[in-house]
């Protein structure tokens, strides 16, 4: 049962999202695409992070895991709105499945969208700058706990909103900053020691961090740091989540 249950709940959340693919994968690949023509034609001649690194080497896997923390918590976190809001939620919630299986499924779902779309972003930019690749397995430790952290705060911010100004509210103000303050576009030693302490504060930083070392062995925290700090947040907020679904939080009315 738990199988039948898990599977048809995870086919359908990855089924709704492909549907729409120029929407969902297509569209967060062309805009990454435009931020690396921008800020890698302008900065190319002028910036340097890493000896021998140019700077639009640099940005491909900042922006691999911008597109992938972006694109899994839009996954989740539109799903569970759309889904309170059209009253389809009831018909989940009466099904003979448990918390464990709502969380994964919508977790899992969110997963596959994002590394859907940082492998398109990858495969796209590389043609304009091919980053070294140091450790694959760096590499895809942080891509999943980068999506499994992402699709579990999109699950949190649908359970927790009523309406979508309240989810935009949550992507405006949280999901986007800490995202754009991650050292996307730049080494957190570029900046003031003031703005250096604040950004080990931000956990989306040893996500980006740790996901650039495994290109380049290079990163400004030491990636079993970064890999311990993610692990620790992600395990925290999946036990947020789970209790939410546990206690059905906003979802029985």
């Amino acid at each position: 049962m738990f199988a039948i249950t898990f599977q048809t709940l995870f086919y359908k959340e990855v089924l709704r999202f492909m549907k729409v693919a120029t929407q969902t994968i297509t569209a967060p690949i062309v805009t990454a695409l435009l931020y690396l023509l921008i800020f890698g034609h302008a900065l190319e001649d002028y910036v340097q992070i890493y000896p021998g690194v140019g700077y639009t080497t640099f940005l491909v896997p900042g922006l691999v895991m911008m597109s992938l923390l972006q694109n899994s918590f839009a996954n989740s976190s539109s799903s569970l709105i759309q889904s309170k809001i059209n009253g389809s939620l009831v018909f989940i919630l009466l099904a003979p499945i448990s918390h464990w299986q709502l969380y994964l499924a919508y977790m899992l779902a969110a997963v596959v969208r994002g590394l859907i779309v940082a492998t398109g972003v990858f495969i796209i930019t590389v043609w304009f700058a091919r980053p070294l690749l140091h450790s694959l397995i760096w590499i895809l430790f942080f891509a999943f706990l980068g999506s499994a952290i992402l699709g579990t705060m999109g699950i949190i911010a649908g359970i927790w909103a009523d309406k979508y100004d309240q989810l935009a509210s949550f992507q405006n103000f949280l999901i986007m900053p800490a995202t754009f303050l991650s050292g996307v576009f730049y080494t957190i030693h570029s900046l003031p020691a003031f703005w250096q302490r604040v950004s080990e504060f931000n956990p989306f930083f040893y996500l980006v961090d740790g996901f650039r070392y495994g290109f380049f062995g290079h990163s400004d925290v030491n990636p079993w740091t970064s890999f311990c700090i993610v692990s620790i947040f992600f395990l925290l907020l999946a036990l947020l989540a789970v209790h939410l679904l546990q206690k059905g939080y906003k979802l029985r009315f």
